[in-house]
């Protein structure tokens, strides 16, 4: 055994896997469904239920004295007023993630950018599903208004940058808490 950040961890000589086969049992409008195999080393096979995502960006924007947030509703947690950060699916053929932030930023809150910084990039469930989330900072906003989606029912929501902490405390979303500590992090030189 060795020692790990919190306490120890037993060695694996081998964790490689090859996909042996599997069909897709669900496809959607956002997501497909697969069930899978896959086999280690030592002969061992598993199933695995996999969900695959296009993958998808979120924007923590600010203008210097407000944080510029959305509130929708989420049936999947039944509540019809999470409050997030812009975000949207990569869905349009060859377009960049920045590209489609840019994209969402406009259609969601009538925003555009002069300065765009990467808050790096995420995974959201790695034991079920490959959605990769791509975080961008957006600041220097202008209005720029985009065709938005006659399906979404979006309220924009503005929040004082300098009550971030009190925003932190009561958001349960991933993508838009993690999009908030990474600010807050570089707002505090952490």
């Amino acid at each position: 055994m060795r020692r790990g950040a919190r306490g120890y961890v037993a060695r694996v000589s081998n964790r490689d896997f090859e996909y042996v086969g599997g069909e897709t049992v669900y496809e959607g409008d956002i997501i497909d469904v697969e069930h899978n195999r896959y086999r280690y080393p030592d002969g061992e096979e598993v199933e695995r239920d996999l969900v695959r995502h296009p993958g998808a960006v979120g924007i923590v924007c600010h203008d210097g004295k407000d944080l510029w947030l959305v509130k929708q509703p989420r049936q999947a947690v039944n509540d019809p007023d999470v409050l997030e950060i812009p975000a949207g699916k990569l869905d349009e053929e060859g377009e960049s993630p920045l590209d489609t932030a840019k994209r969402e930023l406009a259609e969601e809150i009538g925003k555009g950018a002069e300065q765009w910084d990467s808050l790096r990039s995420f995974w959201t469930s790695v034991g079920i599903l490959d959605e990769e989330v791509h975080l961008y900072l957006a600041t220097d906003l202008f209005d720029q208004h985009a065709e938005t989606h006659e399906d979404e029912r979006i309220e924009i929501v503005r929040w004082p940058l300098d009550r971030l902490d009190e925003l932190l405390d009561t958001v349960k979303y991933s993508k838009t808490r993690i999009g908030l500590l990474e600010l807050h992090r570089r707002m505090h030189g952490g």
